[in-house]
């Protein structure tokens, strides 16, 4: 693994024939924000397997937005997640600003099972949000908690997908794992959850999820790559990965990321699923969710 696959992006995407990249799965946050996260990885804790997690794209702002642009990155989110209360709502405001200011940005809101949490998801669905971000492991909160069945209601009806880290990894949360998914699902079968990393390490239970519920999608975020060690996902299941192409859409956690950019799109590329399956998965897909043209 080396920074030649970084160089070798734009070979990707001209053999594919792409007209570039979408990545549903990117952080852009408030300054004092995203160096508390950097901090938090530079101290190996716990929430990431207290494991050594060097940051690859450490740079300013403005340095990062060139740099995935210039991997041929057409559409990309600022993924956003409180974990606390009192938290979401001034996330969601900073996010419609950078939307505003970052046209290939796809407007991200997140939200908080708190009693706020309804009008400030409405004000951004009003706003033109086109995804929501959460995590359940990070703020310790099951998806399925009443201060929150106004706004999965809203979400719901909207159709506006959202990307849940929801898995047990790195780290088990008290409310991780696909039951407390299977819950919200069954109470609001409607949604468009996109589940984040393929729900590692419960795969198989959240590969059934998306086979039973047509709205359910997954990310790759991170899967098959040396680092979150491409034989942890079980041989037995590429199939149904492959089957499930167009509900898979590429994600890489740029910019905190221990790899190169391009090892993402490598480690895709080596499971062999065809050529058809990795124009969907880095494209297509994601072009028809959020009717990119």
């Amino acid at each position: 693994m080396t920074d030649d696959q970084d160089l070798d992006v734009a070979g990707f995407r001209n053999r594919l024939e792409l007209p570039g990249i979408i990545d549903v799965h990117t952080h852009f946050m408030p300054e004092q924000v995203l160096r508390k996260v950097w901090g938090y990885f530079d101290a190996a804790g716990p929430l990431i397997g207290n494991r050594d997690w060097p940051i690859t794209y450490r740079d300013e702002e403005q340095v990062r937005l060139k740099t995935l642009r210039g991997f041929g990155v057409r559409a990309f989110t600022s993924m956003v997640y409180p974990h606390k209360p009192d938290m979401a709502a001034w996330l969601n405001d900073w996010s419609a600003d950078f939307a505003a200011r970052t046209p290939d940005c796809l407007h991200t809101s997140t939200f908080y099972p708190e009693p706020s949490a309804p009008g400030y998801v409405r004000a951004a669905i009003e706003g033109g949000t086109r995804i929501f971000k959460l995590h359940i492991q990070v703020g310790g909160y099951h998806p399925a908690d009443p201060l929150l069945d106004e706004v999965w209601g809203m979400v719901q009806d909207a159709g506006i997908p959202v990307v849940m880290h929801c898995g047990s990894g790195p780290a088990a949360g008290e409310f991780t794992g696909p039951g407390p998914m299977a819950t919200l699902l069954q109470r609001f079968p409607r949604l468009r959850p996109i589940i984040a990393h393929m729900g590692a390490p419960e795969y198989g239970e959240f590969l059934d999820l998306a086979e039973s519920y047509d709205g359910v999608l997954l990310d790759t975020t991170m899967n098959f790559t040396d680092f979150f060690d491409a034989g942890v996902f079980p041989a037995a299941e590429l199939p149904r990965v492959r089957d499930l192409g167009d509900r898979i859409l590429f994600g890489s956690d740029f910019p905190n990321i221990p790899y190169p950019y391009g090892h993402a799109l490598f480690a895709l590329e080596r499971l062999d699923l065809g050529d058809d399956w990795l124009r969907a998965v880095c494209h297509d897909n994601a072009a028809r969710v959020f009717d990119i043209g």
